[in-house]
């Protein structure tokens, strides 16, 4: 895989290959995929928390972006810090 930046926020997200930017449409699964990271990198930024690698998966590697029957947001990993960021944000808004 190579990276290829996605959002301007998180210039080190890399897509699988079915899904990397192609003229074709993309698959309603593959582009509700692309959304939902594209929307949790967006939140995560606004918290002041960047991810090193968001991507979008598939589960099968025969899976085509036009007949995808699911994809995932892969997170990646983070280090322990970026780690107690996250859970930070999360309990504040939960207001735990």
């Amino acid at each position: 895989m190579t990276p290829t930046p996605r959002h301007p926020d998180h210039a080190t997200a890399i897509d699988h290959p079915a899904v990397a930017d192609s003229p074709r449409p993309t698959a309603p699964k593959v582009q509700e995929a692309l959304d939902a990271r594209d929307a949790l990198a967006s939140a995560l930024s606004r918290a002041g928390i960047q991810l090193p690698a968001m991507d979008i998966r598939t589960p099968w590697v025969d899976d085509r972006e036009d007949d995808a029957r699911y994809a995932l947001v892969h997170l990646g990993v983070c280090s322990a810090p970026v780690a107690l960021m996250l859970a930070d944000v999360i309990l504040k808004g939960t207001g735990a």
